[in-house]
C-alpha cells in the first residue's frame, strides 16, 4: 500500500530530501523506513542549493522544498531549522548559521559566544530562556505543500557544556533535563529535540 500524507499519496514511494548533508539524510531515512519510503539527497541528484532569502524559518523551508520537487519531479521533504532566543527578540532565529559565519567557514564558538556577549549587553535576567524550532516542509510538483514545526524550549547557559551534537547544542539546556544537548547522547537528544517534535507530526500523518 502506497503510503499517503494527509489524503495525498507519495506516488512511487520515492521522496527527495531537499538536503546535502549526508548525516541529515541518514537519520531522515530511518525515520522513513517503516513506510517504504525510499529516499535521495538532493545533493545526490546533483540539485543545486538554492538561495534561502526569506525571513522566517517556514519560509526558507518552502524554498528548498519547491526548488527539489521542481527539479526533481518527486515529493521533496526539506527542513529549517534555528535557535530563539527570547530576550534578544527571537535572534539568532533564521541567521543561527549566519552567526557563526567566518571567511574560514563556520565557527560556532564564536556563535555561542556573541548570544551569550548579547545577553549580557542587554542584561536579561536570569533564566535565559529559548528554544530551538524545527519547521519541516514537504512539496509535490503541483505546488501543493504541507508544513510540520516543532518547538523545544529551554534555556541558554554560560559556559557551555559537552562535545555531543553541533551547533549551540553546549549552551542549550532543554526544559525538564539537567543536562544540555551537548552533554547528551546523540539518540536520546535526537528522541527529544524539537526536529523530533516536527517529524513525530509527519510521522502521525502517514496513512
Amino acid at each position: 500500500m502506497t503510503p499517503t500524507l494527509t489524503g495525498r499519496a507519495l506516488s512511487g514511494r520515492r521522496l527527495v530530501i531537499a538536503t546535502h548533508n549526508k548525516g541529515k539524510l541518514e537519520e531522515i531515512a530511518d525515520l522513513l523506513a517503516p513506510y517504504g519510503i525510499e529516499t535521495i539527497s538532493a545533493g545526490a541528484l546533483g540539485l543545486p542549493e538554492p538561495e534561502e532569502t526569506e525571513d522566517s524559518f517556514v519560509g526558507n523551508a518552502r524554498i528548498k522544498a519547491h526548488a527539489a520537487t521542481r527539479a526533481s519531479g518527486l515529493p521533496a521533504l526539506a527542513d529549517d531549522s534555528g535557535l530563539e532566543v527570547d530576550a534578544l527578540g527571537g535572534a539568532p532565529g533564521v541567521y543561527t548559521a549566519d552567526w557563526a559565519a567566518t571567511s574560514q567557514g563556520r565557527d560556532f564558538s564564536l556563535a555561542m559566544a556573541r548570544t551569550w556577549a548579547e545577553l549580557e549587553r542587554a542584561e536579561a535576567p536570569a533564566p535565559r530562556t529559548a528554544s530551538f524550532c524545527c519547521t519541516l516542509v514537504l512539496a509535490w510538483p503541483d505546488g501543493h505543500d504541507e508544513v510540520f514545526e516543532g518547538r523545544m524550549p529551554g534555556r541558554i547557559v554560560w559556559p557551555g557544556r559537552g562535545s555531543q551534537g553541533h551547533g549551540y547544542d553546549p549552551i542549550f539546556q532543554p526544559d525538564g533535563h539537567n543536562q544540555t544537548f551537548g552533554e547528551m547522547d546523540r539518540w536520546e537528544k535526537n528522541r527529544i529535540s524539537h526536529r523530533a517534535r516536527a517529524f513525530a507530526k509527519l510521522v502521525e500523518s502517514l496513512g
